[in-house]
């Protein structure tokens, strides 16, 4: 969606401190724009980040609804971040083989998980793929420095807590979406400790790579590894939710 067209809901929605909102808030644009930078190649702009985060604070200023719960802020975080990640999709700048080793990589972890019954070793996985351990590590950088993987490939918001809901004629969608993060809880709550750390300082504390090394002790690409491979370690556990989603389509 462009940004005159976000204009037009903006102008159109009647509502007597949108415009309030959105200069409030607008700082939360860029702040958003430049933590997720920070996983994205070079070649990215911030102003086009920027341009994408603008367009989902001024749909957030015209559809929210302050009886529903959550904060302005807490809301508009959550559709400025979707506007961003949608953005970054459409510019289709991931190279087909980060895709490709990402789902050999979420499939060995699987395969390891489930001959073994624990979690799968870095070792143990890179034996799976055939590659040295070193190989496996740039593997997981490459990755994660490639795309935008966070969590939210696994249930489409960008943000593991909230989960923005489109009103549906279906109850079973609102069954089916709870069962999903439940299950998404629990298989976060499974990981080993250290990814588990990573993920809750990244997400929830906002602390950028270089931040979390300097907590665990590491190095920031050893920290962007440790990301990646917990979230490829989710997408194998969850994997039967993605192919009963696909089966629908």
């Amino acid at each position: 969606m462009t940004l005159a067209r976000s204009l037009g809901i903006y102008h159109q929605t009647g509502r007597r401190n949108a415009h309030h909102l959105v200069e409030q808030h607008a700082p939360l644009v860029k702040k958003i724009a430049l933590h997720l930078m920070a996983r994205l190649p070079d070649s990215v702009q911030l102003e086009d980040l920027m341009q994408a985060g603008m367009v989902g604070l001024l749909e957030a200023a015209a559809k929210y609804q302050s009886d529903r719960g959550a904060s302005f802020e807490t809301y508009a975080g959550i559709r400025i971040r979707g506007a961003i990640v949608d953005e970054i999709r459409k510019g289709d700048w991931v190279p087909r083989s980060v895709h490709r080793n990402a789902r050999r990589v979420s499939a060995a972890i699987k395969a390891v998980e489930g001959r073994e019954g624990r979690e799968a070793q870095d070792h143990e996985v890179a034996e799976e793929l055939g590659m040295t351990l070193p190989e496996y590590h740039a593997c997981l950088s490459d990755t994660n420095s490639g795309r935008l993987f966070s969590l939210d490939e696994l249930n489409e918001s960008g943000e593991l807590p909230i989960q923005e809901q489109e009103a549906s004629d279906n109850p079973l969608d609102d069954v089916s979406g709870a069962a999903f993060r439940h299950s998404l809880a629990g298989a976060i709550e499974a990981l080993p400790e250290r990814e588990k750390l990573v993920l809750s300082l990244y997400y929830q504390e906002e602390l950028n790579l270089k931040e979390i090394g300097a907590v665990l002790g590491v190095s920031e690409s050893r920290v962007s590894q440790i990301h990646s491979q917990a979230a490829l370690r989710l997408r194998g556990r969850l994997s039967e939710w993605q192919a009963s989603d696909a089966g629908t389509l």
